[in-house]
This record gives structure tokens, C-alpha cells and sequence, in this order.
């Protein structure tokens, strides 16, 4: 800051700048919440169905997100620039004062070009003046122009950076004032000057400062933007490679804290993901050299490849998608010239086996060999980069030394086939064997793509609730479930062989019942209005279903979320159609609906029942209390579904096909649930349902019990109790067992047949 800039300066347009932020934050606020309260309410209450719904409601939600974002970045800069106008004008009355006080001690002090002098005041008033006390007001000045400059010169850089956050519409993060933009950007850099440090030579208190700021910071965008960029994209794969090298001569702390680098390795990843999701120049350079950087070994040409460095750095944290797709396709080149020059994906990622082999993961769930366990794990975070990834190919049929080879047509010759990304990871991959920290054969690899595509079709992170946000699918993500349907169809082994990823395809297919109800009944007449769904649907045939379901069916954990699913979707839909018989013209309407539906469900439960009693055959009485045990383990997320009314995706009251906005808590669908996963908690009839597997027929009567109570609870519902259905829809339940019987039948060689799996 010049001296007689600050001396002179006049912060009237400053004042008038500050002014109009303070008039532009308040208008946005208005804004934002008119966005909410009414642009959205009404998007997400209005009868919207197929493509359009998808598309549509994504457009308003990332609009109205975008208006809560520009009030936030507002707010940050209003508050920015006026912390820094009242710093800026403490300052100046500083410098006029002391000035004014050297003058009374007889000092001059003058402006010279952009600095200024100090000296005594000439004649005999500056005879006695020391010059000791000219050199203080010398510092005294100085240290004022010095402050000034600092808040000047931080408050232009998080300013910029601020703005720099989105490429396209407005950042989201917040900030009180200019201290502590700033205070985070001086931060992010001294941690970053120690992360450069050659590891072996960090003190125990250096650790413990990097990994707690890390902890504290990682979710300070200015922060992570500012630690990325001072470390650089060789020097994050450096810094982590080497601080887990096994045959460094000196191990870091003295090995004091190998305890502690599972979290240092998560607070870096949750660090670097944020980073990533900066649209400013340097965080594109960021970008750009990490996509190149990992395509080296790290460490010498024998190290390891920077690809199992940096996916063992992905595990935690949202990562920008474009990053992830462009990161991905890289690796999956990689992958893709080996598998055609006939390696391994342990010779690909150069894995050596025994030894002294870096462990570039310290979760304890795997050793972090394969690069692609880690890149899944970011896949199942950020459901849009997901989706893209395992639709985008893999490998062309023409490709040179292309190995996979499939009979396409039912003639008995096989020929070269194209595979995308999925079909390589699911059916073909030759995953790497790891170990866990128990000695265990490591699962993270196949668990964590399991995760992956549950995020990639339902469009929200793995282990989440639906929202209605994400409830309508798009046709990219409805058409990679297709593909997994069909796959576990085609060979069922690939998902009953690796049962614990069927929570994961259990819960994305409880989001896509409708999808489900519909291929299982007979022609597609009207099927819009019977099974609504507000998105694009899956296609799937019936003999896919079965196959699939009967799959499922043989795990606990998928056969309690496709249960759990069932139940809350076809609760609310007896309801919806009690409310709007007028919804699905064909027969008695609102009869003949709700009969379609009772007999689908019926054959969704035969098919699951099936697979279990199939399980109970093989394992006798241990099977039932496994079954039991996911049930009850899968109540808080039923409980959920159930309370937010998703997997219903229709509002009785908003007319036909629109999607439920509100709270659904109350509903026959959260009694349903609840008697299935009560445990030894009794339901209203003091009955706990579905608790025999073993007996096919005891699922069969559980299932026409529940119908019987859901038809009742939607006549009172909506205020016309129908008898007729309450004593009849129980059959329709029987006849979707006996579909069910027939399907399993026919589309499974031999196994599980229902009624010859009854107890004697």
C-alpha cells in the first residue's frame, strides 16, 4: 500500500460499493426464498412423468440451487469488502495519527514517490531529535503500510478466488469476514510447506499439525483450493507415496504415528476433492497435471504407479465430475492396453506380490494395490460421474486383440463384442486379490462398485435416502440398471457368488419398483397410469426379473430392501388409486387398479420368497434368523423410506403422478414396514410378518394379510372404504404366487421351485 494512497485515500465509492452489496444480499435472500417456497414447490407438486419430469425438475432444482449459492457468495463478498473498508480505515487514522504525533516530537515524515521519509524537522526543531526516535516512526509507519497493504492485497486475492469457485454460476462457500478467508489461505499454505517436506523427516508435533488442520480446514473451500495448489499434483502423489514407502531408510515420526495416517489419509482426500470442485485457472492447471502426473510411476520408473497412489486418495469427499470421468477414462486406457496385450490387472498396476510393496491404503479394508477399489469408492460419492463412467465403453468389438467373445444371436458362434465400462467390471474383470488387516480375503474392490452403480442409477451417494430431487431417473441411469438386471439374469452367479453387494443392488432396486411392476404384468397397455413412475424406466423383460429377484431373494440383505421397497410402493399406491380412480381406466378403475397391483406384488414376494426358501432349504434354521436379522438391521432405512414417502414417488392428493414433496409419515406404507421389521416389536395386530422363510406359503399369507390391511387403510384414506377390495385383493395376491411359481419355473433351471421347497 503506496503512503500517500492510504494517507489521502477516500473510500466513498467504497462506502457506496458496500452499500449496494448490502442491497444485493438482501434481494437474494428474497430471491432465494421465493425460489424455494415457490418455484420449486410447484415444480416438485405438479403431475410431471417420463423424460420431461427428469429433466425438468433437475433444471429447477439446480436453478433454485443456484439462487441460495449467488445469496452466499454475495453475502461473503459484502462482508469481505466491508471488514476491509473499516480495516483499511483504521489504518489510515492510524497513519494520519502517528504522523501527527511525530510532528509534536518534531519528525517530518513526507511522501517520496511511492514511499515516504523520515527525518527531523529542519532547522533548531530538529536539532535535539534523535535518531533513534526517527527510525521508531520509521517502523511505527512502516508497519502501518505493511498491515494495510496485507489486508488490501488478501482481500483482492480471496475476492478473486471467490469468484473463480464456479465455472459456470456461483460458488457456495461463506465467510463473516476478510480475516478469515485470509487467515485460511495462510493456512492451506504452511500445511502445504510441510506436506513438501521430505516425510521421513516430519516431527511428531509437524504430523500432528498437518493432519489436524487438514481436519479442521478440509471443507474450507479457499482453503483447499489454495493447499492443492502450493503442494502441486506431483507433489500430493510424492507426499503419499513416500510417507508410506516401507523401505525408506528412516520411517516418518520415528513410526510414532502409523495410527493416525487413516486419518491423515481421509482428511487429504476430503481436502483434494473440495479442491477439485474450484473452477478457478489454477485449479484447471491442478487438474491438468494430476491427468498427466498419474500416468507416471511415482518415485522412479519402479515405483508405483501414480494411478494406485492417487485412487488410494479418492476414497473420501466429492470430486469434481469431470475430473473423475477424465481420471477414469485414463485408467480404464490403461487397463483396457493390458487386458489386449494379455496381462493382468496385477500386471497392469504393477503389483510384484510379497515383499516390501507399498500399502498405499491404511483403512484396513485392503491394501490399496488396485487403483480401481479406491476410484469406485469416489464413483459411489458422486452418482453423475458414476452414471457416465460405466455407460461409456470400455472396448470396441474391431479393437485389436480384443479377447471377449459372446454367442449375441442364440447360433452357437461367438464373436467379438463391444463391453462398456460395467459390462467389463461386473462380468469380466479379473479383480486383484488383496487382504484386509484380519488376514481376510479383501472384498472393497467388488463391495465398493457395488456402491458405485447403486449411486450411478439412483442418482444420489451411495447409502443415501432418495430425495425428491433424485427420485425420476434419467434414461442413462435407468438404462445401466437394465444392464445390471440383465447381467445378473444371464448369470446369476456374478451377484449370488459376492452376496455382500447385494445391499447395494437390493436398495437401488427398492427406488425402482415401478420398473420392476411393470415387467412383471402381462402387455404395457395403461401401465403408466397403474405403476407410475415420474422418470425414464427401465425396460426389462419378465424372465430378467425373475432371474434377478430370485437372486436377490437368496441374500438377507437384498431380499430385505427389495422387500422393504415392494411394500412401501405398492401401500401408497393402493392408496393413490383409492384417491384417483379415475387414474387408470380399464375395468372398474380404481377396483381394477388396485387388483393389477395386489397381483404384481404377489408375484414380486413369490419370487424373493423363493430365493429365500431356496437358501432355507440349503442352510436349514441358521438361513431364517440371518433373514430375520437383515430385516430388522434394515428398519431405520425402511422406517425412513417410508416417513419421506419415497419409493411411492406419487401423491395422492396432488393428482395423478405427481411426485410426493411432503412428509408421507402416517401412512399405511410406515405400518407395512413396520410389521415386517419390528423384531420382537409387535404391530397393531400384534402380528410380525414375514418371519418363516422356509414355508413359502407363510410368505404367500403374510403378503395377502398386509394387502388386506393396506386396501382397508386406503379406503379410509381417502375417504372411500371399498369392501369389495379389501375381500378380494387378497386372491390377486394369490395369483401373482402362482405367476410367480410359474416363473421360477420356468426361467430357473430347477432351483428353489416354490411348493417343492414347503416344510413335510
Amino acid at each position: 500500500m503506496d503512503f500517500d494512497t492510504l494517507l489521502h485515500a477516500n473510500f466513498g465509492k467504497l462506502d457506496t460499493a458496500v452499500s449496494d452489496w448490502n442491497t444485493l444480499v438482501s434481494n437474494l435472500k428474497k430471491l432465494d426464498t421465493d425460489a424455494n417456497d415457490g418455484l420449486k414447490k410447484t415444480a416438485f407438486g405438479g403431475d410431471w412423468r417420463g423424460v420431461n419430469s427428469d429433466v425438468t425438475r433437475k433444471f429447477i432444482s439446480k436453478t433454485v440451487g443456484e439462487f441460495a449459492d449467488a445469496h452466499t457468495q454475495a453475502d461473503s463478498i459484502r462482508n469481505i469488502l466491508r471488514d476491509t473498508l473499516g480495516e483499511l480505515r483504521t489504518f489510515k487514522g492510524n497513519l494520519t495519527e502517528a504522523i501527527s504525533n511525530a510532528q509534536t516530537r518534531n519528525i517530518s515524515v513526507r511522501p517520496d514517490g511511492t514511499g515516504f521519509v523520515v527525518r527531523a524537522a529542519d532547522g533548531d526543531a530538529g536539532k535535539d531529535v534523535k535518531q533513534g526516535d526517527v527510525d521508531s516512526v520509521r517502523d511505527q509507519i512502516k508497519g502501518i503500510l505493511d498491515k494495510a497493504s496485507e489486508s488490501d492485497s488478501t482481500a483482492a486475492r480471496v475476492l478473486r478466488s471467490l469468484v473463480d469457485q464456479a465455472d459456470k454460476g456461483f460458488g457456495d462457500a461463506s465467510y463473516k469476514d476478510r480475516d478469515q478467508a485470509a487467515d485460511a489461505v495462510k493456512t492451506a499454505e504452511d500445511l502445504a510447506a510441510l506436506a513438501k517436506k521430505d516425510p521421513s523427516k516430519l516431527t511428531v508435533e509437524e504430523f500432528d499439525r498437518l493432519n489436524a488442520g487438514l481436519a479442521k480446514y478440509n471443507k474450507d473451500d479457499l482453503f483447499a483450493e489454495a493447499f492443492a495448489q502450493k503442494l502441486g499434483a506431483q507433489g500430493t502423489l510424492d507426499f503419499w507415496a513416500k510417507l508410506n514407502d516401507p523401505n525408506a531408510r528412516d520411517f516418518p515420526m520415528d513410526g510414532k504415528r502409523f495410527d493416525q495416517y487413516v486419518e491423515l489419509q481421509k482428511n487429504l482426500s476430503l481436502t483434494l476433492a473440495n479442491a477439485t470442485q474450484s473452477a478457478s485457472p489454477e485449479m484447471s492447471s491442478w487438474k491438468t497435471d494430476m491427468l498427466i502426473a498419474v500416468e507416471k510411476p511415482v518415485n522412479g520408473p519402479n515405483g508405483v504407479s501414480g494411478y494406485v497412489v492417487m485412487s488410494n486418495l479418492m476414497r473420501w469427499g466429492d470430486y469434481d465430475d469431470d475430473f473423475l470421468n477424465s481420471y477414469g477414462s485414463g485408467m480404464m486406457a490403461k487397463e483396457q492396453e493390458g487386458v489386449r496385450n494379455g496381462r493382468s490387472p496385477d500386471q497392469i498396476w504393477g503389483y510384484h506380490g510379497g515383499g516390501l510393496w507399498p500399502h498405499m491404503n491404511t483403512t484396513g479394508t485392503d491394501f490399496g494395490f488396485d487403483p480401481m477399489t479406491g476410484y469406485m469408492k469416489a464413483l459411489s460419492n458422486s452418482p453423475d460421474a458414476a452414471t457416465q463412467f460405466f455407460n461409456s465403453e470400455f472396448i470396441d468389438k474391431d479393437a485389436d486383440g480384443n479377447p471377449y467373445k459372446r454367442d449375441t444371436d442364440g447360433d452357437g458362434n461367438k464373436g467379438h463384442v463391444d463391453l462398456t465400462n460395467f459390462q467389463y467390471l461386473f462380468e469380466e474383470r479379473d479383480w486383484m486379490r488383496e487382504q484386509d488387516d484380519e488376514g481376510e480375503e479383501s472384498i472393497s474392490g467388488k463391495n465398493y462398485m457395488a456402491a458405485a452403480l447403486e449411486a450411478a442409477t439412483t442418482g444420489h451417494p451411495a447409502g443415501e435416502l432418495p430425495t425428491s430431487e433424485t427420485v425420476a431417473h434419467s434414461p442413462e441411469q435407468a438404462e445401466l440398471y437394465k444392464s445390471v438386471v440383465e447381467s445378473v439374469s444371464k448369470k446369476p452367479e456374478l451377484l449370488t457368488d459376492n452376496g455382500y453387494m447385494s445391499d447395494s443392488f437390493g436398495q437401488m432396486t427398492a427406488e425402482y419398483m415401478p420398473d420392476i411392476n411393470r415387467s412383471l404384468r402381462s402387455g404395457t397397455e395403461g401401465e403408466g397410469d397403474l405403476f407410475i413412475a415420474p422418470g425414464a424406466t427401465a425396460d426389462i423383460k419378465e424372465s430378467d426379473t425373475t432371474r434377478f429377484l430370485y437372486a436377490l431373494g437368496r441374500n438377507p440383505e437384498g431380499y430385505a430392501a427389495v422387500t422393504l421397497g415392494q411394500h412401501n410402493y405398492t401401500s401408497n399406491l393402493l392408496e393413490y388409486h383409492s384417491a384417483n380412480p379415475d387414474a387408470f381406466i380399464d375395468g372398474n378403475k380404481g377396483l381394477r387398479a388396485s387388483h393389477q397391483v395386489g397381483e404384481v406384488m404377489g408375484e414380486v414376494q413369490g419370487i424373493l420368497g423363493a430365493g429365500r426358501a431356496y437358501e432355507s432349504e440349503i442352510q436349514g434354521g441358521e438361513a431364517d434368523a440371518k433373514y430375520n436379522a437383515a430385516l430388522d438391521q434394515a428398519s431405520t432405512w425402511g422406517g425412513a423410506i417410508a416417513g419421506t414417502g419415497i419409493g411411492l414417488l406419487v401423491s395422492p392428493t396432488a393428482g395423478p403422478g405427481a411426485i410426493v414433496a411432503g412428509d408421507l409419515a402416517g401412512t399405511f406404507a410406515e405400518e407395512a414396514i413396520s410389521a415386517i421389521t419390528g423384531g420382537m416389536k409387535k404391530d397393531s395386530t400384534d402380528e410380525v410378518l414375514f418371519r418363516n422363510g422356509k414355508e413359502w406359503d407363510s410368505t404367500r399369507e403374510d403378503t395377502a394379510q398386509l394387502l388386506e390391511r393396506g386396501a382397508e387403510a386406503a379406503g379410509k384414506a381417502s375417504g372411500s372404504p371399498n369392501q369389495e377390495l379389501e375381500r378380494s385383493i387378497a386372491s390377486s395376491a394369490e395369483d401373482g404366487f402362482n405367476n410367480a411359481a410359474t416363473n421360477v419355473k420356468t426361467y430357473i433351471d430347477g432351483e428353489g421351485r416354490p411348493r417343492d421347497l414347503q416344510e413335510e
